[in-house]
């Protein structure tokens, strides 16, 4: 993401997460770059503007710049495991662009809320549309470690990817996202994210996107990685770092795999 040629090596900024931290946890300190998932979001199309509303669900932390797994309790199914989750809530406009891509452009404002759930016991509710929070329900233990607020993004949605084959262009790759929101800890937070201290006051998202229609609300899911940078990390990225957001955090051109 923070290179500025193509072939130039992708760093992601390091960061240190204290696993005892957690209640019930049995796990010890990790080192790792980049945390992949999964995102589930609701969109509503209104005109040229939409709102969303996505859960995505912490799935593994990655180190060695987004190429090493690191074996942690996050995502686990034995005992003892608990799960990190966000809810996201934003807006902004898209338009179309050329040989029947959309793009779409991120406005600042919303809101960005990150928890753990020690029990991994939590379970979600859709909303009706794209400007209502996601429903949670056995969530009474879960520790909120981090808020934060969408500051800009952009993405493209192309049907005509060979990742978007299939019957009316239902493949899970048709398109890929990055968005930028500001990151701030919890007091429990920092017990959990341990370093850099001041921690990184930038979240980045990058995801792909399985097609949908550009009307009405639409359910959209697929992968979706968060990387920091900013505050005690380093300084904020320009806008057109931000625009490389869906190459660098997917890591592959569109020749190969994904790309916004």
């Amino acid at each position: 993401m923070l290179a500025s040629s193509a072939g130039a090596q992708t760093t992601f900024p390091d960061f240190t997460v204290s696993e005892v931290a957690v209640p019930g946890a049995n796990a010890g300190i990790v080192n790792a770059d980049k945390v992949t998932g999964n995102y589930v979001e609701v969109i509503t199309f209104s005109g040229n503007n939409f709102n969303v509303s996505l859960l995505w669900q912490a799935g593994q932390f990655v180190a060695n710049d987004g190429t090493t797994p690191v074996a942690s309790q996050l995502g686990g199914v034995t005992s003892n495991q608990y799960g990190m989750y966000a809810l996201y809530q934003g807006n902004g406009s898209f338009s179309a662009g050329a040989n029947g891509t959309t793009n779409f452009r991120f406005s600042p404002g919303g809101n960005l809320s990150v928890f753990l759930d020690p029990g991994s016991n939590t379970t979600f509710t859709q909303p009706g549309n794209g400007s209502t929070a996601w429903g949670t329900a056995n969530a009474g233990e879960d520790i909120r470690i981090a808020n934060g607020v969408p500051t800009s993004g952009q993405g493209t949605l192309d049907p005509n990817l060979p990742t978007c084959s299939g019957s009316g262009g239902t493949g899970i790759n048709c398109g890929s996202f990055g968005a930028s929101s500001s990151w701030g800890l919890t007091s429990a937070g920092t017990s959990y994210f341990t370093a850099p201290n001041p921690f990184y006051s930038v979240s980045f998202q990058s995801g792909q996107l399985n097609n949908f229609s550009l009307s009405g609300t639409q359910v959209i899911n697929g992968s979706l990685d968060v990387i920091f940078n900013g505050g005690g990390g380093g300084q904020v990225p320009e806008p057109a770092t931000l625009a490389l957001l869906g190459l660098g955090v997917l890591g592959l051109s569109l020749s190969r795999r994904r790309k916004a």
